[in-house]
Parts: structure tokens; sequence; C-alpha cells
């Protein structure tokens, strides 16, 4: 009986704050919607690019054509840092 292999071209699920890692390039998901993701390409390691906005399906593409590999440090935002939101004073 055959053994199954794993596909190295199946893109883990898109999470928010992840960081893809390129040859040339890295490109950190902000906002995943329904069927639209944001994020930001940009060289280097300063992510100073201007929010971008694509399909779910086309950004998996293009993360498996350009052989991107998932990063182990992850962004986190200061809002889920805290877990709290300050008082409003009136």
């Amino acid at each position: 009986m055959p053994t199954q292999k794993a596909d190295k071209s199946i893109v883990p699920e898109l999470e928010t704050g992840q960081i893809w890692e390129m040859a040339n390039s890295n490109l950190r998901i902000g906002l995943i919607g329904k069927t639209l993701v944001h994020y930001k390409h940009y060289k280097g390691t300063c992510p100073r690019a201007s929010v971008s906005l694509t399909g779910k399906a086309a950004l998996k593409e293009y993360l498996v054509k350009h052989k991107a590999v998932l990063s182990k440090e992850r962004v986190v935002s200061s809002k889920t840092a805290t877990g709290r939101r300050s008082p409003v004073s009136a």
C-alpha cells in the first residue's frame, strides 16, 4: 500500500500577523476578511510599504509561486497584547 506524501506546495491557512519570507522580500498579512486579504509586500526588514488588497486564493498562489516560507516571528498588535481597552474620559 503506497504512502501519501505531504504536498510541499500547500500553504498553511493565512492568519493576521503572519510574516512570509521570500528571496528578496517579505510579505506581512494585515487584515483577513471572508475573501480578501490586506497585506504589505516590502523589501528588507522595515515594513514601509502601502497596504495592498487581493483575494485569498490569488495570494496563496503567489506565495507558492515565489516559494515563500512562513517566518517564526509573528507581529502582535498592541490591542491583542494587553487584552483590555483603556477607559474613556468624558
